[in-house]
């Protein structure tokens, strides 16, 4: 019989010191696990192709050779045909509402503005190539390879390359094919794990390098992006996904209980919990998590991971939880309490706020338009959510008449002779001269 989900219940006022950490292994494990990270990098940049088939034959168990590294049209057909027109559709309208959100996101970014003589211009210009990491072998996840790829498509990035993991025939899920083509994606390669970071940092005979890697993965991955990140731009530290449900009196404990449990399927290491002030719904949850898991599907899965990682907070009142939710930082945060909205202005840490009962973390991940790459493990507070906006530089471009000079000449004189930088005036006299 399968054991029945169990999650920690604290009191506010007795939180472990700890409580703040997430599933970081011990100091030794990270340690070996970047030893282990270092020496698949090394053996890429040395061996190149035959280091990912190589490895590729190690950690997914499938023997390729160089010349199937790279996904070839044909499969790609193969790949039409082996999915439904329902998901197609499907991969479609989720590709054009992120398409539209993004848009607006870049249109936004831009400005132009003039005073005393000085007109300056805030544009934007793409980054030349990026690689996307999606993760694959036992699982599909087409919606990664949408976000990751229509950001950088939209921003208007020339070269955009997918690595996903091969399954034991030696094939992308031809879900994530079809959605790399709908996406206009560059080059799809068989390749998964460290190795495919280190591919895309430094390139080998087949794949190319890129300017920037972006993308979530399993721990492997993480060290790997964290490692070649002083060569090459990377998105975001990504650890397992989290939800953080911060609930009053009003929420109804069923739902915010499948709430905890849809995140708690992505894997055993995932993160599900509630703050809450009341103590009823606290325990309505408990009871509904415990009904619910012992016949969901992907339970033995959901139930390790309550267990793990899932915990219920019990407060003094909203404005400590509203502390408590913003030290956490989560990756995703529901709030369901009356006035939600105002409770939602007050976060500021969260990678991405969903507000009411109607608004679940399966809609952001899926149909809202929303990125769903976002900061976990606590870098919400450093870290945004990806957008088009990580696949662009921001330029200012200054254009100065001689008045406008003229009207800044003697602060010029006073700063650079504060700091010592002479021939910096002199350059900007000359023309004054004239």
């Amino acid at each position: 019989m399968r054991k029945r989900a169990s999650v920690k219940v604290w009191k506010s006022s007795a939180l472990p010191p700890d409580w703040l950490k997430r599933q970081a292994p011990s100091e030794k494990v990270s340690e070996q696990l970047e030893s282990d990270v270092k020496d698949i990098i090394r053996l890429v940049t040395e061996k190149g192709d035959a280091a990912l088939v190589e490895l590729t034959a190690k950690f997914d168990k499938v023997r390729l050779d160089t010349s199937e590294l790279r996904v070839k049209p044909a499969e790609v057909e193969a790949a039409y045909r082996a999915v439904s027109e329902e998901q197609i559709s499907a991969l479609k309208l989720m590709k054009n509402k992120v398409s539209a959100f993004e848009r607006l996101k870049l249109k936004q970014a831009t400005l132009e503005t003039s005073a005393d003589g000085i007109a300056i211009q805030s544009a934007l210009r793409p980054i030349e190539s990026v690689g996307c990491y999606v993760p694959g072998g036992l699982a599909a996840y087409p919606s990664t390879l949408i976000m990751t790829a229509v950001p950088a498509k939209v921003a208007g990035v020339s070269r955009i390359v997918v690595c996903s993991p091969p399954n034991a025939k030696g094939d992308v899920n031809p879900l994530v094919l079809v959605a790399a083509d709908i996406c206009g994606v560059s080059e799809v390669y068989k390749v998964g794990g460290a190795q495919a970071v280190a591919a895309l940092a430094y390139g080998t005979e087949t794949i190319k390098s890129v300017k920037k890697i972006v993308g979530p993965g399993n721990r492997y991955v993480t060290a790997a992006k964290i490692l070649v990140s002083r060569d090459v731009a990377v998105d975001m530290p990504a650890g397992p996904s989290e939800v953080l449900v911060l609930a009053d009196e009003t929420a109804d404990a069923r739902i915010v209980a499948l709430d905890m449990i849809s995140q708690a399927e992505h894997g055993v290491d995932s993160i599900a919990g509630l703050i809450t002030p009341s103590e009823k719904l606290a325990g309505e949850v408990q009871q509904w998590l415990e009904k619910i898991v012992v016949s969901a599907e992907r339970g033995e899965i959901v139930a390790e991971a309550l267990e793990k990682y899932g915990f219920i907070i019990i407060c003094r009142d909203l404005a400590e939880a509203v502390d408590l939710a913003n030290a956490f930082a989560p990756e995703h945060i529901e709030i369901m309490t009356q006035a939600a909205e105002n409770i939602a202005g007050k976060i500021t840490t969260a990678g991405l706020i969903l507000v009411g009962a109607y608004s679940p973390v399966a809609l952001s991940d899926y149909a809202s338009g929303t990125n769903h790459v976002l900061p976990t493990g606590g870098f919400g507070s450093a870290f945004s959510g990806l957008s088009a906006l990580d696949f662009v530089r921001r330029v200012n471009i200054v254009k100065c008449s001689r008045e406008g000079l003229q009207r800044v000449q003697k602060l010029v004189k006073v700063m650079t002779a504060a700091e010592n930088l002479p021939n910096h005036y002199k350059a900007l006299e000359a023309r004054l001269e004239k």
